[in-house]
């Protein structure tokens, strides 16, 4: 639970934290474009160099960012498998066995190197939006901006002011409630609990001692929420005025625009650069 840094704000006077947070969501957006639409070996190699720049410009220790990748390794691992035994090749196998005599389980190259490519875009569309959003964008920044660039929806009768505000919410509460988890475990083994041992059935039944009262003090964190916004007089984004007016700098428009030639030079090299020889047919 404490590996989990979703939602936590790195303090730091960096290039992104200065960035405007409409830039950055919008420059998170055509990054995730360009990592859904990467199909050359080459783009993954820009991507994954430009990443790492970016990680390199925020000036958040990699020790951080590391910690946010660690709790996805049961997707990475389950999800690289999936991609290694379903992909067929035209070549001889890797390996195959027969499993309940019927079922001919195989593993070709091809498979190998799609499950790697799937496990590298995952890592880098949780670092790339952990470094525009997250770690360098505070909970009412990424409110703010979020307002304004939903603003011409609010036209058509969509509470934008509000789903701005669930979803700011939403983020900021995931590191807490996850320290409640981690409190509440603690409690649970100090009165002898016991969950790393035993059957699946009996790991799972013992969860019940912390999902309810996680649930508990999620509803209770809610009431005293609202109740703290009615008292303040929180009535969405009607008449609402804002301490920091937004103003995008002639910097941000050129990180903008960088980022666009960023995401030009994906499709390019899809269409354009030369594969190696292992990678035709992969993807």
């Amino acid at each position: 639970m404490r590996d989990v840094t979703l939602g936590q704000y790195f303090h730091a006077s960096s290039l992104l934290h200065r960035l405007d947070p409409r830039i950055k969501i919008l420059s998170a957006i055509l990054l995730i474009v360009g990592l859904f639409s990467a199909t050359s070996l080459w783009c993954y190699a820009f991507l994954t160099a430009l990443v790492l720049l970016l990680a390199a410009i925020s000036g958040i220790p990699l020790r951080m960012i590391l910690k946010s990748v660690r709790p996805l390794c049961f997707v990475l691992v389950f999800t690289s498998l999936i991609a290694a035994f379903m992909t067929k090749g035209d070549g001889d196998p890797f390996f195959s066995f027969l499993l309940f005599s019927r079922l001919r389980i195989e593993m070709y190259p091809e498979g190998l190197i799609r499950a790697a490519l799937l496990s590298l875009r995952i890592l880098l569309l949780v670092i790339a939006t952990g470094l525009f959003l997250t770690y360098t964008t505070t909970p009412t920044s990424l409110t703010d901006a979020l307002e304004r660039l939903l603003h011409p929806l609010t036209y058509l009768k969509i509470p934008v002011y509000d789903f701005a505000m669930m979803m700011t919410i939403a983020l900021r509460f995931v590191p807490t409630l996850m320290e409640e988890t981690d409190r509440i475990m603690c409690a649970q083994k100090a009165r002898g609990a016991d969950f790393s041992s035993g059957s699946l059935f009996r790991r799972i039944r013992a969860l019940v001692p912390i999902i309810i009262p996680l649930f508990v003090s999620s509803f209770r964190r809610a009431v005293e929420l609202a109740t703290a916004m009615e008292c303040r007089c929180y009535r969405g984004g009607a008449g609402r005025t804002r301490l920091r007016t937004m103003r995008c700098r002639p910097a941000d428009w050129l990180f903008l625009a960088v980022a666009a030639v960023c995401l030009a030079a994906v499709f390019v090299g899809n269409a354009y650069l030369p594969e190696p020889s292992f990678m035709r047919g992969v993807l």
